[in-house]
């Protein structure tokens, strides 16, 4: 057998293996065997990959291989489950990093190689959306990272004439790519459109607040993809165009469906960021409003003899790492005869899926996790809304404030329980930077402190009562 052939056969074998991955993650059940599929699909495409002709020594494909399982293991053993939004954002930017590196490194070869012959047309196109898409999501995958770890601010961070900027830099940008099809060996300009794609990622980035990072997030893997099967035609590599289109295509589909769950486009998402001042809009003010606090030993009570409790964990469950509490109280509940429901916002957190990874980590069962549709009409009849860290995905305002900057968009609908009770730091406001009426509310009753420490108070509490 040839090297050609086992190089074929193997990308075919990974090509198989990666789309039965994608198939089996649509089920909570099957995707572990998922992901066991696309980590053999990737070990079977390393493999093939070592008998290709084009490989002149094994040397640096061995320190990569190295270095790649230094790096790798640790992000995929040691890293909490509360901070994977920012170990997704961060391999984003590796994938990005690696495809814009291959263009370079190509277009470079392509008129500094002795004998080398230029690049053409068509091959040209391909090496352009790959350093551009991939130079992008770099920089911007690396913002994303910085605004979810906290050393960049996670507001949104508005400067004059941003959409304008960005806009305008992304038509030169487009502009230049289009040059460089024409004329593939105008180096200054391609170069040029490499660095202006870096710069861009920044600054897309920084008018985006946390409350879009989910958007932000599935939107950056769609162009990771893109910039792979950009890759794959300039390489004529047939497996990465097959899993640089399976990565863009899932990516957008997820994008979409984010702006859905949140009732906005694109568009508004990166142009009009959650936080950013809305023409004509009016925060309603809790001047003259007053919350009602509550002891853990009345929560505690109102708890333990609830029938029907609903929990809403939000991204604030996230920082206090208090999922293992909520099974804790969720199985004391239990025990006393009452019946737990998780209430999943789609964007609740930081990364699509962010609160199901959480508490999927503490086996809290998938049967018991409802999304939005189906856990709405349960609210009237829930003795106790449970909120743990959510704000602006329960606030009322975006049903009844048309002035505000979410309006439109779908909430859980807490305040229909009959009685709801917040976990909660402060009344510092959510990523919308509004006011949530929620807390105000005569049958809402708020028991401040850090999320981990309440609930171990509480469940200490119903042990004893």
């Amino acid at each position: 057998m040839s090297r050609d052939t086992i190089v074929l056969a193997a990308y075919f074998v990974s090509s198989i293996l990666f789309i039965l991955g994608v198939k089996s993650m649509t089920h909570p059940d099957s995707a572990r065997r998922g992901m066991q599929y696309a980590a053999l699909g990737m070990a079977v495409a390393i493999l093939g990959t070592l008998f290709l002709h084009d490989i002149i020594t094994y040397k640096w494909i061995v320190i990569g291989l190295i270095a790649g399982s230094i790096i790798g293991y640790p992000l995929g053993m040691w890293v909490p489950m509360t901070a994977m939004p920012e170990r997704i954002a961060i391999s984003h930017t590796f994938g990005s990093l690696a495809a814009a590196l291959v263009g370079i490194a190509e277009y470079y070869n392509a008129y500094h190689l002795t004998g080398a012959t230029g690049v053409g047309h068509a091959e040209m196109a391909a090496l352009g959306l790959e350093v551009l898409f991939g130079s992008l999501t770099v920089t911007g995958s690396f913002m994303a990272c910085g605004k979810l770890q906290g050393f960049i601010s996670e507001r949104s961070v508005i400067y004059p004439y941003q959409n304008e900027t960005n806009i305008g830099m992304f038509v030169i940008a487009v502009l230049m790519f289009l040059f460089l099809i024409i004329a593939p060996g105008a180096q200054v300009v391609f170069y040029a459109m490499t660095l202006l794609a870096v710069l861009l990622g920044v600054l897309m980035v920084l008018p985006i607040g946390g409350a879009d990072m989910p958007v932000l997030l599935s939107l950056f893997n769609a162009y990771t993809g893109l910039a792979a099967a950009a890759t794959g035609f300039a390489l004529n590599n047939y497996v990465l165009i097959i899993t640089g289109a399976l990565d863009g295509a899932s990516g957008f589909i997820l994008s979409i469906a984010m702006s859905k769950a949140m009732n906005r486009s694109f568009t508004n998402v990166l142009f009009g960021a959650f936080g950013s001042a809305t023409e004509g809009a009016v925060a309603r003010s809790a001047e003259g409003l007053a919350v009602h606090p509550i002891t853990v030993e009345d929560a505690a009570l109102q708890l333990a003899y609830a029938r029907e409790v609903i929990i809403v964990p939000g991204y604030g469950m996230a920082v206090a790492q208090c999922q293992h509490q909520v099974r804790e109280l969720t199985d004391l509940i239990e025990r006393r005869g009452g019946e737990v429901k998780f209430a999943i916002h789609p964007v609740a957190g930081r990364m699509p899926g962010h609160m199901n990874v959480l508490l999927a980590e503490v086996d809290i069962p998938y049967a018991r996790l409802y999304g939005m549709e189906d856990i709405n009409p349960e609210f009237p009849q829930a003795d106790v809304a449970l909120v743990i860290g959510a704000n602006d995905v329960v606030n009322p305002a975006a049903k009844d404030e048309p002035g505000s900057p979410i309006y439109g968009m779908p909430i859980l609908n807490v305040e229909d329980a009959r009685s709801v009770i917040v976990l909660k730091r402060s009344m510092n406001k959510g990523f919308a930077g509004i006011e949530n009426d929620l807390f105000y509310r005569d049958k809402t009753f708020m028991l401040f402190g850090d999320a981990k420490d309440s609930l171990g108070k509480l469940i200490s509490e119903m042990k004893n009562a």
